[in-house]
């Protein structure tokens, strides 16, 4: 590896493999993906990580280092007991910043989707669309992507190529400017994203969270709709849970979701309803 980023705490497993990017898939004791166009190795180190094909400051950035992570669990377990026992099991699960247009084409296609569709339809888009790169394909520009509509047809889309090919051409002639929805608040942010064909709730707290710097938001999945209905009874509709989570949780809400999304994921994997661990 040819650098070293000194970021505590911090566990690839945790926070490349729990659903936050697509494009990050493990081969030995080495993560390989994607940061831009650029093909990103990334290996656990002890108080870091080792990484090649990136600029440190890109990793830095991605792996959100300016995240004081250690006192976002201390006070998410100031305001609940559960959150002090997922902060340690989980300790190093991060956040990731993304780039706002390849974050909000993704969770566009990730819509009623299983992980395996999900990467799938992302590799098929980026290889038709994306710049060649040695290791494989760049996420498109926009601007690829609404130039050649009759090729996104054949990505096997369903009901998402409209959505997509609609948002490319958007985004491409200036009608959305992402840029600018990163600068608004966090409802602003939200009620812009959700103007866009395709983008609904969650949706919008998706990309609000990974992408936009909005820590507070708080998606709701089924995962996330489990474990409120059974570890806090809590029960209704999205925005009934998802600002339960917001005022239980913090201006760092978003790192409580990534918690019980990995306990919810757990669980599952084991068959159990509970968490034998509590």
């Amino acid at each position: 590896m040819r650098g070293f980023l000194a970021i505590a705490p911090v566990d690839l497993d945790l926070t490349l493999g729990c659903g936050q990017a697509h494009r990050w898939k493990k081969a030995g004791d080495e993560w390989r993906g994607f940061i831009g166009n650029r093909v990103v190795v990334l290996k656990q180190g002890d108080a870091g990580v080792y990484f090649e094909g990136v600029p440190p400051s890109t990793l830095a950035a991605y792996l959100r280092i300016d995240d004081d992570v250690d006192s976002i669990y201390a006070d998410m377990a100031s305001r609940d007991p559960l959150m002090s026992r997922l902060a340690e099991r989980y300790r190093g699960l991060r956040l990731l910043r993304q780039e706002p247009w390849e974050c909000l084409a993704t969770y566009m296609l990730a819509t009623n989707a299983n992980i395996s569709r999900i990467g799938g339809m992302v590799e098929e888009v980026c290889r038709r669309f994306g710049d060649e790169v040695e290791g494989g394909h760049a996420f498109p520009r926009p601007e690829q992507i609404a130039g050649s509509p009759e090729l996104l047809e054949e990505c096997r889309l369903g009901y998402r190529c409209q959505r997509l090919r609609s948002l490319a051409e958007r985004v491409a002639d200036g009608g959305i400017c992402l840029e600018a929805m990163r600068h608004l608040d966090y409802e602003g942010c939200v009620k812009d994203l959700k103007t866009i064909d395709g983008v609904g709730d969650k949706v919008a707290d998706c990309v609000a969270l990974f992408s936009m710097d909005h820590l507070e938001a708080f998606p709701v999945d089924a995962r996330i709709k489990r474990c409120l209905n059974t570890l806090y009874e809590v029960k209704g509709g999205y925005q009934r849970l998802s600002e339960f989570g917001r005022g239980r949780f913090g201006d760092a809400a978003g790192y409580a979701q990534e918690l019980l999304y990995q306990l919810a994921g757990d669980q599952r994997s084991l068959g159990q309803t509970q968490d034998g661990g509590q």
